[in-house]
């Protein structure tokens, strides 16, 4: 009975495999992502950039309808136009990188949605918004399967300098003298991750599964690697639970996920062994940290 639950829509359903296999390699791409981000204390600049995909990605909807080469080339420009220009601005400007960032993702929001309002339809709009995980077919599953892989072959070059310039970012200037190129290359791992998201559960949402999981592994883990593959773990189990949940209850399914993922959160906010809510409320041991 259980595993009729549990397993059923994978096993009958080949666009529910398709989807699930889509969940594992977002989560493997978002994962490690959404920890840097939280760690960085940038939880609010993926969101921006995940806003910032949008008029590039519409206008590829618009002039080659589906197709997911021109969507995720046209969000891909956009987002990486976003970040570049923010950081023009932080560096030339007394102003802050996340002001800037917001600044340009309304711009790009504002855009995007004007461009399908005056010539596409509601349903385009949607579309682009709200994506759709369970259409995800063969070039959909290679592109994000491409993605991830190449997150994590970037991750593996850049990951000490990016570790170091979370904790101590003076000490990495002083001794490379590159810290802004290692934080450009997080963002346009960011963003390649958040092109990858889009086209399954839509501008709107596709920062979800990155941040969620993340955040709510900090209540678990302390080491940065352990936050990474638990953010995976959790992810995953997002995508999976959202699923069944969906398919079960006649649901939309990227909404599914990401509440899910915001269930986790909670969850993990409440109980969690590393600063939760109840650990932080109950008396600690004499002398305890």
């Amino acid at each position: 009975m259980m595993a009729d639950i549990f397993l059923d829509p994978f096993t009958h359903f080949e666009f529910m495999r398709r989807a699930l296999i889509a969940c594992l390699a977002l989560a493997l791409g978002s994962g490690p992502v959404g920890v840097f981000l939280v760690l960085r204390r940038m939880s609010l600049v993926g969101d921006a950039l995940s806003h910032a995909i949008m008029p590039g990605a519409a206008a590829g909807f618009l002039i080659a309808g589906l197709s997911l080469p021109a969507m995720s080339l046209g969000g891909f420009v956009a987002g990486l136009c976003v970040a570049l220009l923010s950081g023009i601005v932080t560096r030339l400007t007394r102003q802050r990188e996340d002001a800037s960032f917001a600044a340009f993702y309304l711009m790009s929001l504002a855009a995007g949605v004007l461009i399908v309002s005056m010539r596409g339809s509601n349903v385009d709009l949607m579309h682009v918004l709200f994506g759709t995980i369970l259409a995800v077919d063969d070039l959909s599953l290679l592109l994000v399967a491409g993605i991830a892989s190449v997150s994590t072959l970037l991750f593996s070059l850049i990951y000490r300098p990016l570790v170091v310039e979370c904790f101590d970012p003076g000490f990495l200037r002083s001794v490379h003298g590159r810290g802004s190129v290692y934080h450009m290359a997080f963002l346009v791992i960011v963003v390649l991750n958040l092109v990858a998201g889009f086209q399954a559960l839509g501008t709107l949402m596709a920062v979800g599964l990155m941040m969620l999981p993340a955040a709510a592994s900090r209540f678990w883990a302390r080491e940065v690697w352990s936050l990474g593959l638990l953010s995976i773990a959790l992810a995953f189990l997002s995508g999976y639970a959202g699923l069944v949940i969906s398919f079960r209850h006649n649901l939309p399914s990227g909404p599914a996920i990401v509440l899910f993922a915001g269930a986790i959160y909670v969850f993990s906010f409440v109980f969690g062994s590393n600063g939760g809510l109840i650990g932080a409320l109950l008396p600690r041991r004499h002398l305890q940290a």
